[in-house]
């Protein structure tokens, strides 16, 4: 009962963070990179030894083919992002990174995106966020449709929704900051790792969620329709959320393994899906259950 007794608060913790996460944005805005703005993605592996980071950068800046970001890959790769290149800048690419032949290295892959394509995914990937938040609406709705009281089954689903954009804006807000301090980019991965956190966080929004439904249930056939909500969410808490953040914590725990002896490459993926499930248990724990009490106070209210 603390926290539905504490609901103001926890919300209002929430609104500041989201706040904070979209004043992130709109200040840093996201480095978007070549799959989504168009460029050329090189990748090379080198037979020996492999030039040290600072080198490859300082050689590379050089040719003056504008932004460059370099990627360690494995242990004798590297991942080279750029705009798109001519034939002739492609081929000085190659030749910079040989250091006049001290390095032998062979080109893995060559692959260029053009700014059409990247438009092209950037309005699939609105649209499957969009989907996925509707579809998620219907699901609840239509399981939780013999629950009209006191809380329409509807509004289950658009609570659902609210708790899933705080939970994705958060992570977002964090990795603009990433994106200003460190030149993280934004790539297919962030779209995936935004979908996963969707996928993972309903899952415990609806656990609780399904869990005050069957208290409902019991409670209107015991008492004939007479009860009082705030304590039944409160009760509903008390047992669901000891499992909440077991299951969460150990889904955690890979996924900080994952960011420290993971690859570069997913470095920022595991550290976003980090923070969706630490924002989306929080947030199914401490946001939407507080969320339907008050809908239903204020419901109470207005008749």
């Amino acid at each position: 009962m603390f926290i539905v007794n504490n609901k103001k608060i926890f919300i209002s913790i929430s609104a500041v963070m989201v706040v904070l996460a979209i004043v992130s944005v709109s200040m840093f805005g996201l480095n978007l990179g070549i799959d989504f703005k168009g460029g050329a993605l090189t990748e090379v592996t080198y037979t020996k030894e492999r030039p040290s980071l600072d080198l490859v950068n300082n050689t590379l800046n050089a040719l003056g083919i504008g932004s460059v970001l370099v990627q360690p890959t494995g242990e004798m790769g590297y991942l080279i992002k750029t705009k798109d290149l001519a034939q002739e800048e492609h081929e000085g690419l190659l030749k910079a990174l040989s250091f006049e032949d001290k390095h032998t290295f062979s080109e893995t892959s060559f692959n260029s995106i053009g700014p059409s394509v990247g438009k092209e995914l950037s309005r699939k990937a609105l649209l499957s966020i969009i989907l996925v938040s509707l579809g998620i609406i219907i699901f609840i709705a239509f399981s939780f449709r013999k629950v009209s009281k006191p809380i329409a089954s509807w509004k289950y689903g658009v609570i659902a929704v609210v708790t899933l954009l705080h939970d994705v804006i958060i992570p977002i807000g964090l990795f603009a900051f990433f994106s200003k301090q460190f030149g993280v980019e934004a790539d297919t991965l962030l779209v995936v790792a935004v979908l996963t956190i969707l996928g993972l966080s309903v899952s415990d929004t609806i656990v609780i969620f399904d869990r005050i439904r069957e208290n409902l249930r019991i409670e209107t056939e015991e008492k004939k329709g007479k009860f009082d909500f705030k304590e039944i969410v409160g009760h509903s808490l008390s047992q669901s959320y000891i499992r909440s953040l077991i299951t969460s914590l150990t889904l955690i725990f890979v996924l900080i393994s994952l960011f420290v002896l993971g690859p570069v490459t997913t470095k920022y993926f595991a550290l976003m899906l980090i923070a969706g499930m630490f924002f989306g248990t929080y947030s199914s724990i401490c946001l939407s259950s507080p969320l339907l009490v008050l809908l239903e106070e204020k419901s109470q209210k207005s008749k």
